[in-house]
């Protein structure tokens, strides 16, 4: 039989923060600027170019990173 867990859980299947686990605020507004950034890059039409090279960013790198300006 499953144990049930009392703690709480967020929808995306990873635990949520324990009442009193500071949340780094700091990560949080850089996740927030690159997904920011990625979509004014989609407007713009830049989303899949490397801001340095000018190279096509591979589907790849997107998709295991959205925010990804740079062809690493």
């Amino acid at each position: 039989m499953e144990e049930m867990s009392d703690a709480p859980s967020s929808t995306h299947g990873t635990p949520a923060p324990m009442h009193g686990t500071p949340i780094d605020l700091d990560r949080v507004e850089s996740d927030l600027a690159g997904v920011e950034t990625a979509l004014a890059r989609l407007d713009d039409g830049t989303y899949w170019t490397c801001e340095v090279t000018g190279a096509e960013i591979p589907d790849a790198t997107l998709a295991a990173n959205p925010t990804a300006r740079r062809v690493s």
